[in-house]
């Protein structure tokens, strides 16, 4: 009976920390933990050796930008990585370039041989790793949790880095002050092999797919084009840019803050960036909150406008405790707008795409941050650094109507593909992978007085086609027979083609609907797949010397 049936049990309450009950992710998470705390006591180790090297402010600020600037360089290919191979081999051999570096660099400065070039050049090959891992890690964290716990999972992974930010500094900043910057660059080494040990030992089931994947330059043209024809992954990434290279003002200047404006030593220099970080670590805890009050573009503006107020104290104080506590506001401010473009990148990009996106970000936040380092660091040798933070802190405040023309778009879950693929058309042609151009024209025919907004649709329906890897786009409107319109465009290769037709998301075939919708008249949309230039390129059967594949089915993904 209903009344004696057993009720259910609720579902179990899905908190931040939920995603560390996976011993895969709680094993890579606090290793990763680590590995992110040597990077911050380098960096430290780093900035304080190059300042006892050279009493230039251009120099010190260029260990930050060597640090960042891979990422940009760096972020395409890692990026197509990540979607196209093992993400665990990707993020074990970009871990291993990263502690080759620091143990090379580790063993100059024990002999005495490092300079401040070389000491540039060893910041950058770590960079290097640590930004060939990015988009892999990343990326993989759906591979280690379920979905229901993939956005607490991603926020973990950022406290993650904003722990390391917070105590790291503090913690090299000791290191330093009692055994030299040699002790910090070997402590980086060392915490390196724990998340390589973890990396090697996982045993990561990979999913199998029915196309192969696409070539490295293929698909790291596939993702560049994916982002020149999708508005608001530009629109995201344009704002994190600009927000990079304002914010890396206090990143780059911190040394010299602590040293000239605090006169303070290489522990005070930690002590502040450890200040930095736990106002970072407020950030992200309370983002969500932030995002779900105000809305991504509110809380962003809020987020810039804390930034420069930050920034502005900091270029005025000679207090300790005064700078520390604008530190943790500019740090707050920091997080919270980074993490909300990070959201929004994951966001928008479907899952084929995700890595290439992500990759992008990454390039734009770190690309700002170290242009931002070299533009500040030049601005502070000409005017001062007083002088050169104050400029930035209103840069930063001017920064929050940036969304009066650039709004962050409104997405309220992830963009996915959740339809079946499509079945491969049937075609009477022997063709291979590599066959091709492939030539595709759909037919349309429109009522007259529908053609304003069937074009003003096929416009969508154009960045939708080249967002996804078509080429040579066109309509056209047949001047004998104003009803019939052609739609053409072509894709490299037989296999790119099957890869273009599979790529739409839900909203994507939506409006490939909503387009054939438009078409009238007794026979449904016609689509021809013609072989550009056949001879030479595929094997005949003798008895079907067609060379065109015509299909008379209204299909959405054409």
């Amino acid at each position: 009976m209903a009344d004696k049936m057993k009720a259910s049990p609720p579902p179990a309450r899905r908190g931040i920390f939920s995603p560390l009950r996976h011993a895969i992710f709680r094993r890579i998470w606090l290793a990763s933990l680590t590995s992110n705390l040597g990077l911050m006591v380098m960096g430290v180790g780093a900035a304080w050796a190059m300042m006892e090297m050279t009493s230039s402010p251009e120099m010190v600020a260029l260990v930050q930008a060597s640090l960042m600037l891979p990422i940009a360089l760096v972020s395409a290919p890692a990026g197509a990585a990540a979607d196209m191979f093992d993400r665990r081999i990707v993020s074990l051999v970009a871990l291993s370039i990263s502690f080759i570096g620091a143990s090379s660099m580790t063993l100059l400065a024990w002999y005495g041989a490092l300079s401040p070039s070389t000491l540039l050049a060893f910041c950058f090959l770590i960079g290097c790793g640590m930004a060939l891992m990015g988009p892999s890690w990343q990326a993989s964290v759906s591979e280690q949790v379920p979905a229901d716990d993939l956005p607490a999972a991603v926020a973990l992974n950022g406290i993650s880095w904003n722990l390391a930010r917070s105590f790291g500094p503090a913690i090299g900043g000791a290191i330093v002050a009692a055994l030299g910057a040699t002790a910090a660059f070997a402590n980086n080494a060392l915490f390196y092999i724990p998340l390589l040990i973890v990396l090697f030992m996982w045993r990561r089931v990979r999913e199998a797919s029915r196309l192969p994947p696409e070539r490295l330059a293929r698909a790291v043209v596939s993702g560049v084009r994916y982002i020149a024809y999708s508005l608001p992954i530009r629109v995201v990434l344009i704002r994190t840019m600009v927000t990079g290279v304002l914010g890396g003002s206090i990143l780059a200047l911190m040394p010299i803050v602590a040293r000239d404006l605090l006169s303070g030593n290489a522990q005070d220099y930690g002590v502040m960036l450890g200040a930095f970080g736990v106002g970072a670590v407020v950030g992200a805890l309370n983002v969500s909150n932030l995002s779900s009050q105000l809305g991504a573009e509110k809380a962003i503006r809020l987020s810039a406008l804390a930034m420069g107020a930050g920034v502005a104290v900091v270029a005025v104080s000679h207090s300790k405790l005064l700078t520390g506590a604008a530190l943790l506001v500019t740090g707050a401010g920091w997080t919270a707008s980074v993490t909300l473009f990070n959201v929004g990148i994951q966001l928008v990009a479907p899952r084929w795409v995700a890595g290439r996106a992500l990759a992008a970000f990454q390039a734009s936040i770190s690309g700002g941050v170290a242009a931002g380092a070299w533009l500040w660091g030049a601005t502070a040798k000409a005017i001062g650094v007083s002088d050169a933070l104050l400029v930035a802190s209103f840069a930063l405040a001017l920064s929050a109507i940036l969304g009066r023309w650039l709004r962050m778009p409104q997405v309220k879950g992830p963009t996915e593909q959740t339809l079946e693929a499509l079945q491969d058309p049937q075609m009477r042609l022997q063709l291979t992978a590599r066959s091709g151009p492939i030539v595709v024209e759909i037919e349309y025919r429109v009522d007259a007085k529908q053609a304003r907004l069937f074009y003003a649709v096929m416009q969508q329906v154009q960045h939708s086609r080249q967002r996804n890897g078509a080429y040579g786009w066109s309509i056209a409107r047949d001047i004998a027979d104003p009803e019939l319109w052609t739609e053409r465009y072509h894709c490299p290769t037989w296999l790119d083609y099957l890869r273009q037709r599979n790529r739409p998301t839900d909203v994507e075939r939506a409006l490939h609907a909503r387009a054939q919708e438009f078409h009238i008249g007794p026979e449904p949309v016609r689509i021809r797949r013609m072989l550009e230039r056949p001879v030479g390129s595929v094997r005949w059967k003798e008895e079907t010397p067609d060379r065109a594949v015509t299909d008379n089915a209204t299909i959405v993904g054409a």
